[in-house]
This record gives C-alpha cells, sequence and structure tokens, in this order.
C-alpha cells in the first residue's frame, strides 16, 4: 500500500494501522535522533530540528531495520505502519523499515505538498486568531444527511492556531450531484423540500458544537474574544435556497439557529441569482435577492456573494451597504467555461465595498502549501491589496484534494506567508480582515 503526505490525518492513514506500506520523503535527523537507525521523515527537505513541522500528523517517525546513508536526504521506505495514541509523540510511525531502491524527483514531487521553508518557518505559530471564512469540517455534509458522527474539528484547529471557522450548512444538497465532474443540480427540489432539509442541517451543526465545546458566535464581541484555545464558529449557509422566496425565514434562521453569514447561492440557479457553473437565467441578482442581502444588512449578517456571476456581484455591490465576502475562490487569468475562479474585476468589486475574498487550497490549482500562499494569496493581494484578502479553505466540500486538509497545518501555511509578507500583513491575510468586515455586518 502506498502512502502519500495528504493521507497523514485523514481514514486512509488510520486504516494503514499495522500493514506494509511504502511512502516517499526526506529524512531529518541522523544526530539528533539517535543514529540513522531511527529519524524523522518529511515531507520536504530539513537541516535542523527548528525545521520540524508544528503539526505531530505532518512527520512520521522512521525505525529502520538497519543504519542507512540516505542520499541528498530522499528516501522511499517501506514497513509496517502503526498509529500512535501516545500523548506528546508522532500519530506515525514506520517500523521495521527498509529503503526502496528507484526514488526520482518526479516521484517525491508527487508525494509533497510542500516546498522547503526558511528555518524555523516550519516551526512557526500563528497568533491564536485565524478564522477561516468558509468551512464544512467535521463531516457536517454528512451528518446533515443523518450519516455518520461528527469528526474532530476543535482539536486541529488548537493545534494549529485557528480561532473561528465559519461553518457552513449547504441549503440544495438534497438535489446536488456529481456529473462529469462538475457538481449540477440533478432536478428541481420538490416544494418544502429545501426548507426541510434545513431544519435537519442547522440542528446538526449546532450539535457539532455542542459537542466538542465549541462557542457560537452571535455578535461582534464574541468575535472579539475568539481565540484558538476554545475554538469557536460561526454559522452560515452556503445557498439561501432554503429561504425558497420567503423573507420572513430569514428572520428565522437568524433567531433560531444564530445565522450569521449567508452565502446568496450555491449550485443552482435559485431565487436570488445566477450562478458561475450554470447558464444565466436572471441577469445577475434578483429582486429578492436584492431583498435579501437589504434584510441581511439591517439585521447583521455577514452577505457572501461566492459561486455568483460576476453581473450578480456588480449589483449585489450597489445594493449592500455593508461589505461583501467572497469565501472561496481564486485568480484567474484564463477563465475556463463554468470556472469558480475569478477575473481581476469581479475580485475589485468586492474589494470595493471594503469586503474579502477567501482563497481556497485547491490542490489542482495550488499543489502545496508554499504555491497556496505565494501564488493563491499573493497574487490576490496584488489585484486588491493585503486588506481584502483572507482563508477560505472549504474543508471537506472540495471535490479534489487540498493543500490545506486539516487546520493543524495551518503554521505552516503562515510560515510560507511570511516568505512574502510582514507579521501585521500575515495576521490581515489569516484573520483581521474578516474579523472587520464581521464586525462592519453584524452587530
Amino acid at each position: 500500500m502506498r502512502l502519500s503526505w495528504n493521507d497523514l490525518g485523514k481514514p486512509r492513514a488510520d486504516k494503514a494501522n499495522g500493514k506494509r506500506v511504502e511512502i516517499t520523503g526526506f529524512a531529518l535527523g541522523a544526530n539528533l535522533w539517535g543514529g540513522n537507525d531511527r529519524f524523522l521523515l518529511m515531507a520536504e527537505p530539513g537541516c535542523c530540528q527548528g525545521c520540524v513541522p508544528n503539526n505531530p500528523l505532518a512527520v512520521v517517525e522512521v525505525l529502520a531495520r538497519q543504519q542507512m546513508k540516505p542520499a541528498n536526504g530522499t528516501l522511499k521506505l517501506r514497513g509496517t505502519w502503526h498509529v500512535s495514541s501516545e500523548a506528546g509523540g508522532w500519530r506515525y510511525q514506520l517500523h521495521d523499515a527498509e529503503a526502496v531502491k528507484g526514488v526520482t524527483r518526479r516521484m517525491l514531487m508527487a508525494a509533497s505538498p510542500l516546498f522547503c521553508l526558511p528555518v524555523p518557518a516550519m516551526a512557526q505559530a500563528t497568533d491564536g486568531m485565524a478564522v477561516d471564512l468558509h468551512s464544512h469540517a467535521g463531516n457536517l455534509l454528512q451528518t446533515s444527511f443523518g450519516r455518520g458522527a461528527s469528526s474532530p474539528v476543535a482539536e486541529p484547529m488548537r493545534q494549529g492556531g485557528m480561532s473561528v471557522i465559519s461553518l457552513a450548512v449547504v441549503s440544495d444538497s438534497p438535489i446536488i450531484k456529481l456529473t462529469d465532474g462538475r457538481l449540477r443540480p440533478s432536478r428541481d427540489p420538490r416544494p418544502g423540500e429545501l426548507y426541510a432539509f434545513s431544519q435537519r442541517s442547522f440542528p446538526a451543526l449546532h450539535a457539532l458544537a455542542r459537542e466538542q465545546g465549541m462557542p457560537i458566535v452571535r455578535t461582534s464581541a464574541d468575535l472579539r474574544a475568539a481565540r484558538a484555545g476554545q475554538p469557536s464558529l460561526i454559522v452560515a449557509s452556503e445557498g439561501a435556497d432554503f429561504l425558497e422566496g420567503r423573507i420572513e425565514r430569514l428572520d428565522e434562521a437568524y433567531e433560531r439557529w444564530a445565522l450569521r453569514h449567508l452565502q446568496l447561492t450555491h449550485y443552482r440557479p435559485n431565487e436570488l441569482g445566477d450562478i458561475q457553473t450554470e447558464p444565466a437565467v436572471h441577469d445577475g441578482l434578483t429582486t429578492f435577492g436584492a431583498e435579501v442581502i437589504r434584510r441581511c444588512n439591517t439585521m447583521g449578517i455577514v452577505v457572501d456573494v461566492a459561486h455568483g456571476t460576476f453581473e450578480l456581484v456588480k449589483k449585489a455591490a450597489a445594493v449592500t451597504t455593508r461589505p461583501l465576502v467572497l469565501s472561496h475562490t481564486s485568480l484567474t487569468t484564463r477563465p475556463a467555461a463554468w470556472t469558480r475562479r475569478i477575473l481581476p474585476d469581479h475580485a475589485k468589486a468586492i474589494a470595493a465595498t471594503g469586503g474579502v475574498i477567501g482563497i481556497w487550497p485547491v490542490s489542482s490549482y495550488f499543489p502545496n502549501i508554499v504555491a497556496y500562499a505565494t501564488d493563491g494569496f499573493a497574487r490576490m493581494v496584488d489585484i486588491v491589496g493585503v486588506d481584502h484578502v483572507g482563508l477560505g479553505t472549504d474543508q471537506l466540500g472540495l471535490v479534489g484534494a487540498s493543500a490545506m486538509p486539516s487546520y493543524a497545518d495551518l503554521p505552516q501555511l503562515a510560515a510560507a506567508l511570511r516568505t512574502r509578507f510582514n507579521a501585521d500583513e500575515t495576521a490581515k491575510l489569516l484573520g483581521g480582515n474578516f474579523r472587520r468586515v464581521f464586525e462592519a455586518s453584524v452587530r
């Protein structure tokens, strides 16, 4: 069985416990860790103990059959995989390990989500105030359908220094299917169907918060107080489809479920407007969509225009009296058909409202965390400025792999950002900008 570094921290790595596996990486620590028969394996080369990722899920402790002499630190190893529950230790170990010949540069690049960062970058911590603009963490998509149990959210957040996530139910889930590699509406919803689904989804989100001891952010004061020591969440909805054209349901979601972040559209052209991944039918934002934006501005709900067309965004910008959020996307200058990426003018329309654009870690765009920082974040900053860019992981919501699969990886992202931005700018990108927008929108 072959494991990649993107498997670590996921069920595939845990299910490999006791099996013979292969993994490719870079050795660290012949002198630091007791000899060449016991050392650490990492995704990228390092020169000292300070290079070790500040994340127990990103390192493998190797116990080799015999002394090894790595060439340039590169190794392809085969051994028995062990998943440890020992407190303070490395989660993953490779026992009875032996080297496998034939490592190539291509194999190493495929195995690794990172490039080497300057020392002490890999050990650098965040300030504990980071915010994710868009997430489905905790297996929320499945538990909303009554399938399975919630997965850990709070603990990885504590490990990585993430204070708050905007956790989203998905209001059009019952009718969305993956078709030819693209999420699309499979049928029209039945009357009342999407509202009824929201009445299962919001309770599932609240149950996750209770189970994991995560306070729900209802006010700006709550957000100001939030720190990674006790991670919190903002109740969000991806798509306002549950309204089904009835504005009073927005008031209900605000009061009953503490909704404070509303994305207008998702993968279905709905009563509010058009989406990027289907043909336009509304010429952007509808009259009802404008009414919803005005009500959100009055009540204190962040308005998110992710998935909406450029025409929708321009009309939303003309209506809103508060900054807009586009929670998860990235920049492109060569748009493909039905892309979820955006052009510079699209990004500038969000920034012109004082808003924030969340950058998502889609691995087909950003194959590793350094590319995510120095290409994804930095290119958007070049277009709209450092005050208008944020973090939008779409955790457990991506169709493909993520360059940042765990919140425990946040220190690595912070370190990569620091190669381009100073400490204050990095703090803005990792949460400060969204905190400003939330305070401008929510009482």
